[in-house]
């Protein structure tokens, strides 16, 4: 992953996109813009290093003062999404099949809907 540099100098940079990033590139990549991270759901954020960000604040493309702190979460607030819903869908798939839906040929002329001589 290549990381752009800010100069020193440079007063405000632009929060990058974190989400969807690891947390070991995502404190990487804050730390080259010359920002903290900080994560309100995991007090072991510094040994995280696989989990996923899912959501930051503030929001990519935010120009913040240099050394600002940008608020990354791991799992989703109540009523954000994830991973769907997992219960059983009623009614379920009828039983039997590819071959409940047609009934076998019995001869060669029955599959173009020609009967037998």
């Amino acid at each position: 992953m290549t990381s752009v540099h800010i100069p020193p100098k440079t007063p405000e940079v632009r929060v990058p996109r974190l989400v969807g990033l690891m947390a070991v590139d995502a404190r990487e990549t804050a730390r080259a813009r010359g920002l903290s991270l900080n994560a309100p759901d995991r007090p072991d954020f510094p040994l995280a290093v696989v989990d996923y960000v899912v959501r930051q604040h503030p929001q990519p493309g935010t120009e913040v003062p240099r050394d600002s702190m940008v608020y990354v979460w791991f799992d989703f607030a109540e009523g954000e999404g994830g991973g769907g819903v997992r219960e059983p869908r009623v009614p379920g798939p009828p039983r039997g099949g590819p071959r409940r839906e047609l009934d076998p040929p019995h001869g060669p002329y029955e599959v173009a809907g020609i009967s037998s001589p």
